[in-house]
């Protein structure tokens, strides 16, 4: 059965990137919400932000000032009330 799912990047974005990703496999749709503050600039980080672009998860965050869509707390809060799972890395 597929899921929507909300996967919670809070203490390794590179992880929660690669967890993400490979939800899409099974056809869960995945929103993805970087937390706790910004993705730091990598050679691991950018390796899966393709993978996210391949598997069609544009990511959010919680982090004001970012370059990606912003989440305020509602919005959150509705993101993970509206979801069959939340996923927390």
């Amino acid at each position: 059965m597929k899921k929507s799912i909300v996967l919670l990047g809070r203490a390794d974005h590179a992880e929660a990137m690669r967890v993400a990703a490979g939800l899409t496999i099974s056809g869960h749709k995945v929103r993805l919400v970087f937390m706790t503050g910004p993705v730091e600039e990598s050679t691991e980080n950018e390796k899966q932000a393709e993978l996210l672009e391949l598997s069609e998860i544009e990511p959010e965050t919680t982090v004001a000032g970012q370059e990606i869509p912003h989440l305020d707390v509602a919005a959150l809060s509705m993101a993970m009330l509206e979801a069959d799972a939340v996923i927390c890395v």
